[in-house]
């Protein structure tokens, strides 16, 4: 059954100042509505539990791409088709203009933004394991001041972040080191487009004679958050990509089933997410 929208109110004060000013005079009452793409789905569902929205939508001080020597800091307001139509995201962070060109539809695309496919914390969203595997750093602001934390500490729980009732997400910053790595994406869903991932995997390896020397593996829909795959990346470090693979595949398949925790829902079962997990990560290997 569609919701009453006359049961929910919406606030548009135009500017970060007065948001926050917003969430800080009213802490948890407000819910920041961005794109809206997830959650005008739960409103038009029925299942929206949130009553009072704040709008993000239109303010200039969360939309931007800010690219130094070193970095690229990314606004949260910033939207999917801004991030695929950047030229340093395409060039230095293909992982990223891939995971943008997945989501949704182009409408979806360009209402979308980078901080809400975050602060929505669906472990299936197509961003994070990009992010992850960049190791992108977040800055948390509220009226009182801001703080940065590392992404792979963001997500607590499933649908949980560490974000307080009066911040918001303000950018993503991912440092500009990763011209020597091999990077790889793949997202299996029901479709080619509009699909929400059954598994998909981000990864990126520095090789050096043969054998790698770093490798970094980001999951969605493999655990209730999206996931760093630590225990497989140790397995892996040190191990020989030449011709010989099976011992190298036969650990990366073993600490993979030890750490990942998927499910059965309606897209898909865990029996079917860890068997297709394993073999992405395998053609990542050999594609080493």
């Amino acid at each position: 059954m569609r919701s009453n929208v006359s049961q929910y109110d919406l606030i548009a004060p135009g500017s970060l100042a007065a948001v926050l000013n917003a969430l800080a005079d009213s802490p948890g009452e407000f819910t920041p509505i961005a794109g809206g793409t997830e959650l005008m789905v739960a409103l038009g569902a029925g299942r929206l539990e949130a009553k009072k929205l704040v709008s993000l939508w239109g303010i200039p001080e969360l939309r931007f791409i800010e690219v130094s020597e070193d970095a690229v800091t990314i606004g949260a307001g910033t939207t999917f088709t801004d991030l695929r139509r950047h030229p340093v995201i395409a060039s230095d962070f293909t992982l990223l203009a891939q995971a943008a060109s997945w989501t949704g539809s182009i409408a979806n695309q360009n209402r979308g933004t980078l901080g809400g496919n975050c602060v929505n914390a669906s472990p299936a969203a197509d961003s994070p394991p990009a992010l992850l595997v960049y190791e992108a750093e977040l800055t948390l602001i509220s009226a009182s001041g801001a703080r940065k934390v590392p992404y792979g500490k963001f997500h607590l729980g499933y649908k949980k972040t560490m974000l307080r009732p009066d911040e918001l997400l303000y950018s993503i910053q991912l440092k500009r080191n990763f011209s020597g790595y091999v990077s790889y994406a793949r997202k299996v869903g029901t479709r080619n487009a509009q699909a929400i991932s059954k598994v998909a995997i981000a990864a990126l390896a520095r090789v050096h004679g043969g054998v790698i020397e770093e490798i970094r593996l980001g999951a969605a829909s493999l655990r209730e958050t999206p996931a760093r795959l630590v225990a497989t990346e140790l397995a892996l470090t040190r191990r020989s990509v030449d011709a010989e693979l099976g011992p190298t595949i036969a650990a990366a398949r073993t600490a993979l089933a030890g750490e990942c925790r998927p499910i059965d829902d309606i897209r898909s079962t865990a029996k079917y997410r860890a068997a297709v997990a394993g073999n992405l990560v395998e053609e990542f290997l050999r594609g080493l």
